[in-house]
């Protein structure tokens, strides 16, 4: 069964980092996501939902 909320988290960090330059706003509902993507997540879509938070404090760090 394909998980709906790990697309979506993929989806929103994608976007978040295409941006470039994403609000607060932007970043939290990239976070939000990859949390609830959390709920329904397989080990193996937990291992790259990580990979995603990541993406997403490096990203917070260089701006």
């Amino acid at each position: 069964m394909q998980n709906n909320l790990f697309q979506q988290a993929k989806d929103a960090v994608s976007n978040m980092m295409m941006q470039g330059n994403a609000n607060s706003q932007d970043k939290q509902a990239a976070q939000n996501a990859v949390q609830a993507a959390y709920t329904e997540a397989t080990p193996e879509e937990r291992n790259q939902l990580q990979q995603l938070e990541q993406q997403l404090k490096q990203h917070n760090q260089l701006q």
